[in-house]
């Protein structure tokens, strides 16, 4: 039995100090109870299920009605667009009216806050890249604050919330016209895809957002099931067929082509095939197990690489038949190493080109030209290759030309040839001149930390024997990502990327959102337990943790682990344990739950152990004549993204349920 804790106070002082409520003890011997029955929620019945893919830098959503859950829409058509980037996806852009109501989003948004005047477009408060903060911010809560480009601040919640809600809208008035009558949200089954890296908190604030845009409700949170990105797009792989994905390691040279030669064509005509099949926006999902996934066999493992615009993370998944269920091996990694570290890259050389000073005031002054400026890098970015000879011209905004020369005195021309910046070049026609090699550079400092990070997983233990891996996500379709990767790895393993790739992941949870019970086994991010008091055990026990009541002698403080980090735990899984009052008499009963990253953990007073959970049993009122060692029941249940707590009075069976809550503690 491990050392845990009890007094519950809402202070981290020492709660022995506070005497409070006396707390709990664990009755011996403590037992799990492994249950996966233990009510089974009655399985609603959804017409449609649709998939949000909410991404840093574009997003998306797909449905699949639940009758024919062979074919998956792509939603339709966005107004906009860019050239040279597919627009199956919006731009995650969101802009608020200067009284901070709604107006627009995706490349709606973009181009009308980019039409507004200078003077007008400053009160009007507009949102990019945003999805990112919910992953730096150390501690988040409900009242997180975004930055509009103007500088304006607005709460997170809301934002996500618009987002949401834009999504909703969007996708009920497609369903409904595609059904002739009014599709009601009751129907739908959401699910929202998040990095399988993101820290509890940050998957909790995405279901109170949707919540907030009126996706489910807390008293019905199975309409919403949030996804883990790198899981979808498993669940996807798994029904590849050859003609839609690129196996990069069988590439031999053809015809004296190098590899890296057919790469390239290998893609053309993927984007052709793609292309051709755009027009549909219907994919077939054939219901069997695709030509790579019938290679497999029970036990194999693979690695499914995730490249977003924010983030990069990465599973390992095994496979358990017959079914072909999966089961998560080792832990979700991963860090912030999308494509947008090319863009910072990017700003950093204009920095070093034309001046901190000049690129920080441009931004303010200027935003709507700024973003302007990032778009014509975009494109240029999906044109960089690995055997690129021709430089990629970049054209400048008339007010970044204009707005230099009256911030330094001289022109852009003159900082170019005066920065010691020798593979960027000034264009006659306008344009900053880049070098492919120049190109690459900015590529380098991201795709480095990708393939170090995934050198690191391919050393851990349970990653050896790795089939395949499959690199999927936005900036997979790099092809400067893919050489690298198959460069490092292809010897180890084959390297496999579906035609697609961008949507690999919407489609993918939709196929969940249809079957989630796919996913088995995961690893749990977080050691849980609660806080109870043990009896006293000289040397054994510290002495400030020495509590005496009624002539008893406590240990307080102590964590009774539940489950801990790393652990593997089956979906619905129900970890039980017993306790009773520290006091007979004691009639309201108080269980704080609490969580760390650590695995060992034996007191809650420890760093890093944080309160997520209180179960509060009142028991006033019920029959006097329960025996004097009561046992409470306590019950953990490990869900989605989410995990529930329950407390049973077992002997009136009176019970109290909580969810686990990281961001309101």
């Amino acid at each position: 039995m491990l050392l845990s804790n009890a007094v519950s106070t809402s202070t981290y002082s020492s709660p022995a100090k506070s005497l409070g409520d006396p707390g709990i003890t664990p009755l011996s011997p403590s037992h799990i109870v492994k249950d996966s029955d233990a009510e089974d929620a009655v399985e609603q019945l959804f017409l449609v299920v649709v998939a949000i893919d909410f991404g840093t830098t574009s997003s998306g959503y797909a449905y699949s009605f639940t009758k024919e859950p062979e074919c998956i829409h792509v939603m339709r058509r966005w107004e906009g667009g860019d050239p040279g980037v597919s627009n199956q996806k919006t731009p995650t852009t969101i802009l608020l009216t200067p009284e901070r109501k709604f107006h627009s989003f995706g490349y709606a948004a973009r181009d009308f806050y980019h039409d507004l005047d200078p003077n007008e477009s400053k009160h009007w408060l507009y949102f990019e890249k945003f999805k990112m903060k919910l992953h730096t911010t150390g501690n988040l809560t409900m009242e997180t604050d975004l930055t509009a480009a103007n500088g304006k601040k607005v709460k997170a919640l809301e934002i996500f919330a618009y987002a949401l809600q834009f999504f909703k809208e969007q996708a009920l008035k497609e369903l409904s016209d595609q059904a002739g009558s009014d599709f009601e949200n009751t129907e739908v089954r959401w699910v929202i895809t998040v990095p399988a890296i993101w820290k509890q908190p940050a998957k909790q604030f995405m279901r109170q957002a949707a919540y907030k845009a009126g996706m489910a409700t807390p008293e019905n949170p199975e309409q919403l099931i949030i996804a883990l990105e790198p899981e979808a797009a498993s669940i996807y792989c798994r029904k590849l067929r050859l003609h839609q994905m690129i196996d990069l390691s069988s590439r031999a040279p053809v015809n004296g082509y190098s590899p890296s030669d057919t790469i390239g064509t290998g893609f053309t005509q993927a984007k052709e095939h793609v292309r051709r099949n755009r027009q549909s926006r219907t994919f077939l999902v054939e219901n069997v197990i695709g030509e790579i996934w019938s290679e497999l066999e029970e036990g194999d493992r693979y690695i499914v690489v995730d490249s977003g615009g924010g983030t990069v993370d990465m599973t390992v998944h095994q496979i358990r038949l017959p079914e072909g269920h999966l089961k998560e091996l080792y832990k979700a990694t991963g860090g912030p190493y999308g494509s947008l570290g090319v863009d910072y890259e990017f700003e950093k050389l204009l920095c070093k080109i034309f001046g901190e000073d000049f690129i920080e005031q441009f931004k303010i002054k200027r935003p709507a030209a700024w973003v302007d400026l990032m778009i014509a890098f975009e494109s240029r970015k999906r044109a960089a290759a690995p055997d690129r000879t021709n430089p990629l011209n970049i054209t400048l905004p008339f007010s970044f030309i204009d707005y230099y020369k009256k911030f330094r005195g001289h022109s852009v021309e003159h900082a170019l040839r005066k920065s010691n910046v020798d593979f960027v070049k000034w264009s006659s026609q306008g344009m900053l001149r880049m070098s492919p090699d120049a190109m690459n550079a900015l590529f380098k400092p991201t795709i480095d930390q990708i393939v170090q990070h995934l050198s690191d997983v391919f050393d851990k233990p349970e990653v050896t024997n790795v089939k395949f891996l499959f690199l999927v996500g936005g900036f997979a379709e790099s092809p400067l990502l893919q050489q690298a990767v198959q460069s490092a790895f292809g010897s180890r393993c084959r390297v496999i990327i579906p035609q697609d790739v961008g949507l690999t992941i919407l489609k993918g949870a939709v196929l969940f959102g249809l079957d989630p019970a796919v996913i088995k086994v995961r690893r749990s991010p977080l050691t849980y337990g609660v806080g109870v008091l043990n009896r006293f055990v000289e040397g054994k026990h510290p002495p400030e943790k020495l509590l005496v009541k009624d002539g008893t002698r406590w240990c307080t403080d102590v964590f009774d682990k539940f489950i801990s980090a790393d652990q593997s735990v089956a979906l619905g899984e129900t970890v039980t344990r017993s306790y009773t009052p520290a006091k007979p008499s004691q009639l309201v009963i108080v269980i704080n739950i609490y969580s760390s990253e650590q695995d060992n953990v034996s007191f809650i007073t420890e760093s890093g152990v944080k309160k997520c959970g209180t179960l509060r049993l009142d028991l006033t009122g019920t029959d006097a004549s329960v025996p004097n060692r009561r046992e409470i029941k306590t019950l953990m249940q490990f869900g989605d993204t989410e995990i529930k707590a329950m407390a049973i009075d077992v002997a009136t069976s009176k019970s109290v349920k909580v969810g686990i809550d990281f961001l309101n503690y």
